[in-house]
């Protein structure tokens, strides 16, 4: 064999093996997001952002389960996921048994699932309906209608499923748009994280 090909055979593989180190890194790495939270972003939980991290919570009121007018700035003293769906999204159903999941494992004094439906007000029954269907009851039902959807456009959901994570004092820690599996492993220790601190 010629000298040169015993050298570059050796000199390729260690290059591919590079190359490869390299790849790997960086679909692994959160383009140098040093938030201790971003390191959640994982699996279902991949689009999960941090760049709007300190947004305070929005003043728009909308629908409390008892008929009353909440905001989310009002729903202080514990973390709150808060998620935005609708019985016309897909995705928004998918998603809603897990969310049930993560508030029967880790629902407490100190963390709370909040779905908001934005169904039309002449959906509101059937969307009452079918969060009970979805969540086994699990979840209370919160009602923001097109008409009322101030608290939408201030979080700044531009589209549906969207999940934002409130601290106990209603700043924002972390938002996902779109479906995600809140029932896995990775979902139960960002809420453990985020309670912790």
């Amino acid at each position: 064999m010629p000298r040169i090909i015993k050298f570059a055979i050796p000199v390729m593989i260690a290059g591919l093996v590079l190359a490869v180190s390299f790849a790997l890194l960086s679909a692994t790495s959160k383009g140098g997001n040093d938030d201790p939270i971003a390191k959640y972003a994982v699996e279902s939980l991949s689009k999960l952002d941090t760049s709007a991290k300190g947004s305070i919570a929005s003043e728009a009121s909308f629908e409390a389960p008892d008929g009353s007018e909440v905001s989310l700035a009002s729903l202080t003293g514990k973390t709150v996921l808060v998620n935005f769906w609708a019985t016309w999204c897909g995705p928004c159903e998918r998603e809603m048994p897990s969310l049930a999941a993560l508030q029967r494992e880790k629902g407490s004094d100190d963390f709370e699932v909040i779905a908001i439906s934005v169904d039309a007000t002449e959906d509101k029954d059937y969307a009452r309906e079918r969060l009970g269907e979805l969540t086994g009851g699990v979840l209370d039902f919160y009602f923001a209608p097109p008409e009322n959807w101030d608290v939408v456009y201030d979080t700044g959901a531009r589209g549906f499923p969207t999940t934002v994570i409130y601290d106990p004092e209603g700043v924002e820690i972390a938002r996902l748009s779109g479906e995600a599996d809140w029932s896995t492993y990775e979902a139960a220790g960002l809420i453990d994280a985020i309670t912790r601190d």
